[in-house]
């Protein structure tokens, strides 16, 4: 009994110990969990166990060996090139070298089957050339070595392979240190000085995973609820940084502030507190986890203070590691409204689970897209072989997000939801040897109201996208004959002919499916154009991959009218360019747009061909040679650096454009654009939770101290330094410009939506 009593004495006494304070704010609420909750939880992992998000010991030590294979084989080769350099034999003996993890794996909330983002540090006498030369050379002789490629040219440098079964993506930093100790701390800002941008790059994931690591009150806590996050996020559809939604680092912060905010909850509770705070959250306001600093290294950092071009981001969430960088700068309009949607029917479902009411299998329940809108784009991207498919899809898929944009910014369109899993293409009108992917975007039209139809012209915003993925394929020497881009209008009822049954209807899948899509479902593909902020870079699992198969294609949908809300192609003809850009045929510049191609400038006197348009509203491009339209890009260096990276105004508030280029009135204006003006400190202002002591708030508390408007104060930044860098940039120099023309046979979609 006085054994008992004393225990009980010594857990009251650390109760009302004072806490540690963890984020920038105070937390929402102290209390402890009650035994319903740990049993909750309980259930939690139970239910998330057949979709194999947790591996078991084997596999886990089978993991430690090879990443401790991995570490000799680095310190091996760093001590062969430092002999190779002559430097003394006492200074080798010392050299070191060492491997980081980082991402998933480091986070420990990686899957069955997940690859391991992992980074090679070496002294500064070894250089990056020597890891894509001679330590390639020396993995490409390791027989546990399989599928072994390096991606030199990537925004992040990679070399990818399987090490005894084992994904691993490699990068590479050198530090300004002689020697590396195994010892060694990234987390201070001290190891960036002198470094080149690819460099600090590279360490930026290990170190905003180790400080997300170091600012979470409970680390068995945070895991375990960040597991049931992802799980539902790719569940729900919505986990891709490519494609616009959040990656795997933005979802780990958004659950470490969760975690701030209820410090001593565990799991259940934390999930139920994730879905509360973030669908009454106020975008823009940016979620962060500590206050951001300055280290003087003068890099660009997230500060719309200074940075106009951060005014714009719709969902700002700001990494905790110098230089801050916003996550989620990928993010559109529709993206957004998606993932609040989505926010708010996970409140709905753990409502009803903390109830009794339901089980936790219902919040991993999928939707069904294709019953879910009445309109679709499908987009098809085909190569000749297998190989130049890879390749192809990859960089297709990486522009989605500009077509989203261009999309969303048509302004008798209110939304635009791309599926992130690719289908398989169909072959019928196909050459029998192509390899086809298909992606799928769900329409919103607004309704039309005072008006019997109205026109409405996709064929700018569509043949925008299909020039941009034209451009950077030149650009960087992918494009090849054969690959082809086509995009198709088709309503929910013609789905059928391009999707398989049990895909289109509401049929749960396997245990071995939901295993394979947990995983990433087959080869991953690098981004083209990848991503600086996101250091997870969507390795987790990202969007589901199926190898396509040989299958045939269905006729084209026949497009009649629909009784009410329809939309039918109008017929018109097809034009033909020759030797000269795609060229706005009103010969108006269109304003307000940000569109990576336009701006090119016409041929004088091009040859144009009028054609009879092919049956179905459809827009294939066809590639023959390697080449691409000749484009001027904007004078304004930062803008022409943000469109040679793919990064266009999909994520910027931006005003709806009037639905054809020929249009003469002026485009309409979106109110966000009135709130350019921004004071000091106030856009780094969180909702702002009061201290209560440490009782819980009811959900009315909870949604207005959130909603709260009190500015965070922050370190003053020097704002003197003239050209700061926009913050979602880390660049190098720009990519060179295409030399040469590309044919185009362009077909217009246009429609009519009826009232």
């Amino acid at each position: 009994m006085r054994e008992m009593s004393a225990n009980n004495a010594v857990q009251g006494g650390q109760q009302q110990q004072p806490q540690k304070h963890y984020g920038i704010t105070s937390s929402i609420s102290l209390a402890f969990p009650r035994e319903l909750d740990h049993i909750y939880t309980h259930k939690l992992t139970e239910a998330m166990k057949p979709f194999g998000v947790f591996e078991d010991e084997e596999e886990l030590n089978h993991r430690l060996v090879v990443l401790g294979k991995l570490n000799d084989l680095v310190k091996e080769w760093i001590a062969e090139i430092s002999e190779t350099k002559n430097l003394p034999l006492s200074a080798i003996a010392n050299v070191g070298g060492k491997i980081f993890t980082f991402g998933s794996y480091r986070l420990g909330v990686h899957t069955k089957g997940a690859d391991i983002d992992a980074l090679c540090v070496a002294p500064r006498h070894v250089e990056r050339p020597d890891f894509f030369q001679s330590f390639f050379e020396k993995l490409k002789l390791h027989e546990g070595i399989k599928d072994l490629r390096a991606v030199e040219d990537a925004f992040v440098p990679v070399i990818k392979f399987k090490f005894d079964s084992i994904e691993i993506d490699l990068l590479f930093a050198r530090l300004a240190l002689p020697a590396i100790p195994d010892n060694l701390d990234l987390r201070g800002d001290s190891h960036l000085r002198n470094l080149d941008i690819r460099c600090i790059r590279s360490l930026n994931g290990c170190r905003v995973t180790d400080e997300i690591l170091h600012l979470v009150p409970n680390k068995e806590n945070f895991r375990l609820t960040l597991r049931a996050i992802k799980l539902w996020a790719k569940r729900r559809g919505i986990y891709s940084n490519m494609l616009g939604f959040l990656g795997g680092v933005s979802w780990a912060m958004l659950v470490a502030r969760t975690c701030q905010l209820y410090p001593n909850a565990v799991a259940a509770t934390l999930v139920h507190k994730f879905f509360l705070v973030f669908s009454k959250w106020e975008w823009p306001n940016p979620v962060l986890l500590k206050q951001p600093e300055e280290s003087n290294l003068n890099l660009p950092v997230w500060d719309p203070r200074v940075n106009p071009l951060d005014r714009y981001h719709l969902m700002p969430i700001i990494t905790p590691a110098y230089p801050q960088q916003n996550s989620t700068y990928n993010v559109s309009t529709s993206t957004r409204t998606i993932m609040t949607e989505e926010f708010k029917h996970g409140l709905a479902v753990t409502d009803e689970i903390l109830l009794g009411k339901v089980e936790w299998s219902k919040l991993f329940e999928p939707p069904n897209l294709f019953q879910k809108y009445k309109h679709y784009i499908v987009l098809t991207a085909s190569a000749s072989t297998e190989e130049n498919h890879l390749e192809w899809i990859g960089l297709v898929e990486s522009k989605i997000r500009v077509l989203v944009g261009n999309l969303e910014r048509n302004e008798y369109i209110t939304l635009a939801h791309v599926n992130p899993q690719s289908f398989p293409g169909s072959k019928e009108h196909c050459n029998e040897n192509d390899f086809v992917s298909m992606w799928f975007i769900g329409i919103s039209f607004k309704k039309v109201e005072n008006a019997e139809s109205v026109n409405i012209d996709l064929t700018y915003d569509i043949q925008a996208f299909t020039d941009t993925v034209y451009r950077q394929a030149n650009n960087i020497s992918m494009l090849k004959d054969g690959m082809k881009i086509e995009a198709t209008h088709v309503k929910k009822r013609q789905l059928h002919q391009y999707l398989p049954p049990d895909v289109l209807q509401k049929k749960k899948k396997s245990i071995a499916e939901i295993n394979r899509n947990s995983n990433g479902g087959g080869s991953k593909r690098c981004s083209l154009d990848g991503n600086p902020l996101d250091s997870s870079r969507d390795t987790d699992s990202g969007t589901p991959f199926s190898s396509p198969t040989l299958v045939s294609k269905p006729s084209k949908p026949n497009i009649d009218a629909e009784d009410s809300e329809s939309i039918t192609p109008s017929k018109i003809p097809a034009m033909c360019v020759d030797g000269s850009p795609p060229i706005d045929t009103s010969g108006k510049a269109e304003l307000g747009m940000s569109i990576p191609v336009i701006g090119s400038k016409p041929v004088a006197d091009p040859v144009v061909k009028s054609a009879q348009p092919p049956a179905g509203s459809t827009i294939p491009t066809v590639v023959g040679l390697n080449v691409i339209p000749r484009l001027t890009l904007p004078t304004n260096s930062q803008t022409a650096q943000m469109l040679l990276n793919g990064v266009t105004s999909a994520n910027c508030t931006t005003p709806k454009r009037p639905h054809s280029p020929s249009m003469e009135e002026s485009p309409k204006r979106l109110k966000d654009t009135e709130k350019l003006t921004v004071s000091d400190d106030s856009t780094f202002k969180e909702p702002y939770p009061p201290d209560n002591g440490g009782q819980e708030q009811d959900p009315g508390q909870v949604l207005e101290s959130l909603g709260g408007t009190k500015p965070m104060p922050i370190p003053t930044i020097d704002t003197s330094r003239s050209q700061r860098l926009p913050s979602k940039e880390l660049p190098d120099a720009s990519s060179p410009l295409p030399t040469s023309n590309l044919r185009v046979i362009k077909n217009s979609i246009r429609l009519t939506l009826n009232r």
